[in-house]
């Protein structure tokens, strides 16, 4: 008989984000991360979709009042070391999150997932002026694309200078540190981590390949499950992003469409 050993102190991260039935990004895609990266995964919805690799055909939202029950109900039996927030259909469901993570003494982390990688809208736009009032204060740390730190900025980002005012302008919310994801520049891919008045630049060479659905989510997750393990936010960017250009790298080629990254990829921490 095969006998499994745990650690003593087995790490838990929690993702509160939308759910794809395909697999590839939000809640699936986060609790495949946390798993690749040794940590026990919890996982609360705050959408539902109908998508594949090719398209969204719908997007539902859960009750508020449902998504803060959930919350209330893991909290009190299995507090999450570190916890992420993806997508947000509108301001009742993000107010509701809000105020539990005013009261959250862990590292959260803010994936602002504005728009699906197939250009559908996921949160509304109240919900981003909301997000950037009651909520960024309350997380260490917000991971916005391109298109999404323009929105909540006011800055028109196309190139690393660009990145950097608008991180700069988005920290001044509240928010400690402000990753930048330069995936959609031209050349290499650059990241910028603004970082207690500091701006720190992370560059990876760039892959050429339509398989990258989820890629936010699992950068985000990466980063969250990290943070789980007490590993330092730097140190946490540097090796999500590594992690995400492997799985980018060495995608399954699944779907017809944007197909999802490769959640097996090695995390280089010895466990895969």
């Amino acid at each position: 008989m095969l006998e499994f050993s745990l650690p003593i102190e087995l790490p838990v991260a929690l993702t509160i984000a939308g759910s794809d039935p395909s697999g590839g990004a939000g809640l699936q895609a986060d609790l495949k991360t946390f798993h690749q990266f040794g940590v026990y995964g919890m996982a609360i919805p705050t959408l539902v979709t109908v998508q594949n690799t090719r398209s969204v055909e719908a997007v539902v939202p859960l009750d508020a009042g449902l998504v803060r029950n959930q919350l209330d109900c893991v909290q009190r039996d299995i507090p999450p070391s570190a916890a992420k927030i993806g997508a947000i259909p509108d301001t009742i469901v993000l107010e509701a999150i809000a105020e539990w993570a005013s009261d959250f003494d862990a590292p959260l982390v803010v994936d602002p997932v504005i728009k699906s990688t197939h250009g559908q809208t996921l949160t509304s736009h109240d919900a981003v002026t909301a997000m950037i009032e009651v909520l960024l204060p309350s997380c260490l740390l917000v991971t916005p694309n391109l298109h999404e730190a323009s929105l909540m900025s006011g800055v028109a980002v196309h190139d690393p200078s660009t990145m950097r005012d608008a991180a700069e302008r988005i920290a001044a919310c509240g928010v400690r540190h402000v990753l930048v994801k330069g995936g959609h520049l031209e050349g290499p891919a650059v990241d910028l981590l603004w970082s207690d008045g500091d701006a720190l630049e992370f560059s990876s060479a760039r892959i050429h390949s339509r398989h990258t659905h989820g890629t936010g989510c699992t950068y985000s997750a990466a980063i969250t499950a990290l943070l789980a393990q007490s590993v330092a936010l730097v140190d946490a960017v540097v090796a999500a992003k590594r992690f995400v250009t492997e799985a980018i790298r060495t995608a399954p080629g699944l779907g017809q469409g944007s197909g999802p990254v490769n959640h097996h990829a090695p995390t280089g921490l010895g466990r895969g």
